[in-house]
């Protein structure tokens, strides 16, 4: 898969927005990809998750986000279910579940109705290692400083105001892949 021309495919300028998606995905694929090399035991497919880490934010473009250059009508929180919705239409049913699974540390049916959150009602939540590393190595790095990684504890501290089930998610993570 060509991860670059899908990118391309939706992010034809080469703006502030672009950059932001490139930074941020870049990131979060050589975190994601350390630990896939740190952990030969979980089997994870190398090269798709760093496929998944490239395009894991590909629907933010039509979220309405102006403080990272994001002039789209959709909340925020849809980024991944639009980025699930775009890759099923180019053929990667495996990349979508890592786009809509991704968000927060994935999101429980019963969050998703506690917060009336603007999603599919449904469980969000990462099964495969593949999705769950992503997710992780999502946490520590922000659109808004992209080029910056946040400390263990800033990730978690990120988590925290969102409630307690993404935060007890990401710490069974701290403890498999650190």
């Amino acid at each position: 898969m060509d991860y670059q021309a899908i990118i391309d495919k939706y992010y034809t300028e080469d703006n502030e927005l672009r950059n932001i998606l490139m930074t941020h995905s870049r990131k979060v694929a050589d975190k994601a990809l350390s630990i896939v090399d740190k952990h030969p035991e979980l089997h994870a497919d190398r090269q798709f998750v760093e496929e998944a880490a490239m395009l894991h934010d590909i629907g933010i473009f039509r979220c309405d986000a102006p403080s990272i250059f994001c002039l789209g009508d959709k909340p925020y929180i849809c980024h991944g279910t639009i980025g699930a919705e775009l890759m099923r239409e180019n053929g990667y049913p495996r990349h979508a579940l890592v786009c809509e699974r991704h968000t927060g540390a994935g999101l429980s049916l019963k969050e998703i109705e506690r917060q009336d959150l603007p999603v599919p009602h449904r469980d969000m939540l990462p099964i495969s290692i593949e999705e769950q590393i992503v997710c992780y190595a999502d946490k520590f790095f922000s659109k808004t400083r992209p080029d910056r990684e946040k400390t263990l504890e800033q990730a978690q501290k990120s988590l925290e105001k969102f409630g307690t089930e993404g935060t007890e998610r990401f710490k069974k993570w701290v403890t498999l892949f650190e």
